[in-house]
C-alpha cells in the first residue's frame, strides 16, 4: 500500500515529533530511565502510524463514487478517529511514567475535547506531509511519462525522416507514373501507394487519429498487400458507424496488420484471414488464424510492445492479447480523447 518515499517520510515525521517534543521538556532528562523514552517513542510512532494508514489507503486507491475534496475530508476524518482511539488504548494499557505522568486522562467531557483536538492536529500534520509528498511524486511521474512519450514520438519522427526522400519528389514521381501507366489496375495501385505514403507522413503531426482515417489508410495498405499475396490474404472489415469518430494511436492498426503478416505463413494453400471488428466496450479487435512461420521473423513482439507502451502513456489503458483455438486476437481500446 505504501511506496518507499511514503515510508521514508513517515519515519522522518515520527522522528521529528518524537525528538522535538522531548527537547521542549523542562524536566531534567537524567532523572528519566531509557525504557521510558522507548515507551514514549513507541507511543509517538504508533500515533503517527495509525494516522498515516488512512492516507496511504485513500490516496493510493481510486474511488469513482468519491470526489477529490470528499475523499480528502473523509481521509482526515478517519485518520482523526483512529488516532483518538489509539490514544485512548495507550492511556488504558501503558503504565504511567515520568514522561506521561502529566498526560490528560479521559475523565470528563473537557478531557475528551482536548484529546479530540490533539488527534485532529496530528492527523492534519500527517495529511499535509502525505498529500505534499504524494502530489509531488505524482507530478514527477507525469512529467516523466510526458518525456517518455515525447521521446518515443521523436524517435518515430526520426525513423520516418530517415526513410523519406523528398515528399514532393516522390509524389510528383508517382503522379507521373500514374499518367504513363497503361492500365487501370496499375494506376489504382499507384494511387493506393500514394495514399499510404501521405498518411505515414502526416503521422508525425498527431499522437491520436480518428478510427475512420485509420480504416481508410488500412484499406489502401491492405490493397497493396493483396497485390503482393494475391489469394493468400483474406480480409474482412466490420466497423460500426458510431465507432468511426473514436480515436486510436496513429498507425496502431497498421502495426497489428503488419505483425500478423510478418509472423504467419501466407500462401494460396494456407491463406491468412484477417478480421477487423469493433465492439461496444468500445474496442477494436484484429483476429487472424494462427499459423506461425517455421523460422520466426526478426523483432518478434516489438510491434505489440510499441502499441502497449503507447496506450499506457497516452491513456493509462492496456491492450488484450489472446492466442487459443488456432486464433490470434489483439484488442485495443477506442479512445474518446
Amino acid at each position: 500500500m505504501f511506496k518507499s518515499y511514503q515510508l521514508k517520510w513517515f519515519f522522518i515525521l515520527s522522528g521529528i515529533l518524537a525528538i522535538s517534543t522531548q527537547l521542549l521538556r523542562k524536566e531534567n532528562s537524567r532523572e528519566i530511565e531509557y525504557r521510558e523514552y522507548l515507551n514514549y517513542v513507541f507511543q509517538t510512532y504508533g500515533m503517527i502510524l495509525i494516522s498515516w494508514l488512512p492516507y496511504g489507503y485513500f490516496f493510493t486507491h481510486k474511488f469513482s463514487w468519491l470526489k477529490s475534496y470528499t475523499k480528502n475530508f473523509l481521509s482526515i476524518a478517519v485518520s482523526m478517529l483512529l488516532c483518538f482511539g489509539v490514544s485512548y488504548v495507550f492511556f488504558l494499557l501503558l503504565p504511567p511514567n515520568t514522561l506521561n505522568d502529566k498526560v490528560i486522562g479521559f475523565n470528563s467531557l473537557s478531557d475528551y475535547k482536548i484529546h479530540f483536538m490533539g488527534s485532529f492536529f496530528i492527523s492534519l500534520i500527517c495529511y499535509i506531509v502525505f498529500y505534499s509528498t504524494h502530489t509531488n511524486a505524482a507530478l514527477q511521474q507525469t512529467k516523466l511519462e510526458n518525456e517518455i512519450l515525447e521521446q518515443a514520438h521523436l524517435r518515430a519522427q526520426l525513423i520516418s525522416l530517415q526513410q523519406q526522400i523528398s515528399p514532393h519528389f516522390l509524389f510528383n514521381s508517382l503522379s507521373t507514373l500514374k499518367t504513363i501507366a497503361p492500365d487501370w489496375p496499375t494506376k489504382n495501385y499507384i494511387l493506393q501507394l500514394a495514399s499510404v505514403y501521405r498518411y505515414v507522413l502526416n503521422f508525425n503531426e498527431h499522437h491520436l487519429t480518428p478510427l475512420s482515417d485509420e480504416i481508410n489508410f488500412i484499406k489502401s495498405y491492405l490493397y497493396i498487400m493483396n497485390e503482393r499475396f494475391e489469394d493468400g490474404l483474406k480480409i474482412n472489415i466490420s466497423i460500426k458507424e458510431e465507432h468511426l469518430k473514436l480515436l486510436i494511436p496513429s498507425l496502431s492498426l497498421q502495426l497489428l496488420v503488419e505483425n500478423a503478416i510478418k509472423h504467419n505463413t501466407i500462401s494460396a494453400e494456407k491463406p491468412l484471414a484477417l478480421t477487423i471488428i469493433t465492439d461496444d466496450s468500445p474496442a477494436l479487435t484484429l483476429v487472424n488464424n494462427f499459423q506461425p512461420k517455421k523460422i520466426p521473423a526478426e523483432g518478434t513482439g516489438t510491434g505489440l510492445k510499441n502499441i502497449r507502451e503507447r496506450y499506457k502513456l497516452l491513456a493509462n489503458q492496456s491492450i488484450k492479447i489472446l492466442n487459443e483455438n488456432g486464433k490470434f486476437a489483439v484488442t485495443i481500446p477506442l479512445l474518446t480523447k
